[in-house]
């Protein structure tokens, strides 16, 4: 049975004028706990009430710190104690869940950057207030939201909080850590990403702005390319090429690095969105047994005519050639593909195998070798 508040307490919460911290921790405390009688909760919560009334800032400052987290915290309470100084409010509003997202969303507009960042580093961010938060200009909470595990955020926010803060890393940093993060979104982050290293790299040497536009290219190409495995779903390829192609970069070296790397599904995805018709129907024609489906498909598509062979010898080791799932397939997968379109470049000329060496070269060592037992 609670003790309750008794008329000498009452006297001497509101009079203490020696201790009033120490006056407004005790009674946070037993509102906290949640133990009143109706009638006690009534009087303790008109006691807050008065505290908070002109009280000095550090009694505000341990009722808002022995509240917070309570939800036992009337509501006009917390509104009052969100809505106070930074040093008050921000306990609240990082913890206390009596704050509606409609409270939330009043003081994201309201402007306060710290109040922001608390708000966005809540244990719980509903997408409403998540949406709200991108819509600021304030870099620090955006990252802080992007890099929070209970920020409720879906495609369409994610695509939004990249798209305005993707040239910051702290944001960009914390949104690639995210489970499950769309295949557009984490290739919006490598273009970012890689337009960062041009940037170092004309900064920090002398290389004529071509030789880094291929470097550039080449590595953007690369690490796009990798995001897939080779076992994503169709769905999501036609996701990421559909996105490739609006942001302009679903170019011919990229597509065929796709299809070297054993991902049949970006290439077929990619053919049907060039040509302008379904991916059904740019697989049929892909894996057509005779001549005349791939080569009409690829004339559709607008590709370059002197990618063709290329693009059909690929397209024949990948109907020969299955992953298999073992370590380092996806590896020996590349090198015989690259293998085999080399030995059949007589229709292409000295520059093009040049040009083709550079997109498709790999870094990626040999597997090591196994030892027979």
């Amino acid at each position: 049975m609670s003790e309750g508040l008794s008329q000498e307490d009452v006297a001497a919460l509101l009079n203490d004028v020696s201790a009033p911290e120490a006056a407004a921790g005790r009674l946070g405390a037993k509102v906290a706990e949640g133990t009143l009688t109706e009638a006690e909760r009534q009087v303790a919560e008109q006691v807050l009430r008065v505290m908070l009334d002109g009280a000095a800032i550090q009694v505000r400052k341990v009722l808002s710190e022995t509240l917070k987290d309570s939800q036992f915290l009337p509501h006009d309470i917390a509104v009052s104690l969100a809505n106070d100084v930074e040093s008050v409010a921000i306990p609240v509003l990082q913890f206390s869940r009596v704050l509606s997202d409609e409270d939330l969303i009043a003081i994201v507009r309201a402007g306060t950057p710290s109040k922001q960042i608390a708000i966005a580093g809540r244990p719980e961010v509903s997408m409403a207030v998540a949406g709200e938060l991108i819509q600021t200009d304030n870099n620090l909470a955006v990252a802080t939201l992007v890099g929070n595990p209970g920020a409720k955020l879906d495609d369409t926010l994610m695509e939004r909080a990249v798209t305005r803060f993707g040239s910051d890393e702290r944001v960009t940093q914390e949104l690639s850590k995210r489970p499950n993060l769309p295949l557009s979104v984490a290739e919006r982050l490598v273009h970012f990403t890689v337009e960062s290293l041009r940037a170092y790299i004309a900064k920090r040497t002398d290389l004529p702005e071509a030789v880094i536009t291929q470097i550039v290219l080449k590595t953007r190409e690369q690490v796009t390319v990798d995001l897939r495995s080779a076992h994503f779903p169709a769905e999501e390829a036609l996701e990421l090429v559909q996105h490739l192609h609006a942001a302009k970069r679903l170019t011919p070296s990229l597509i065929l690095r796709a299809l070297c790397v054993g991902d049949v599904s970006l290439f077929e995805a990619a053919m049907s969105q060039l040509a302008g018709i379904a991916v059904h129907n740019a697989r049929l024609l892909i894996h057509d047994a005779g001549q005349l489906g791939f080569k009409s498909l690829y004339d559709r598509t607008g590709l370059p005519q002197n990618y063709f062979p290329a693009f059909r010898v690929a397209t024949q080791v990948a109907h020969e050639t299955a992953l298999d799932g073992s370590a380092y397939d996806r590896e020996r997968y590349r090198r015989q593909m690259i293998e085999r379109i080399l030995t059949q470049f007589e229709e292409m000329g000295t520059d093009d195998l040049d040009y083709l060496l550079i997109r498709l070269e790999d870094p990626t060592p040999e597997p090591p070798t196994r030892h027979r037992q």
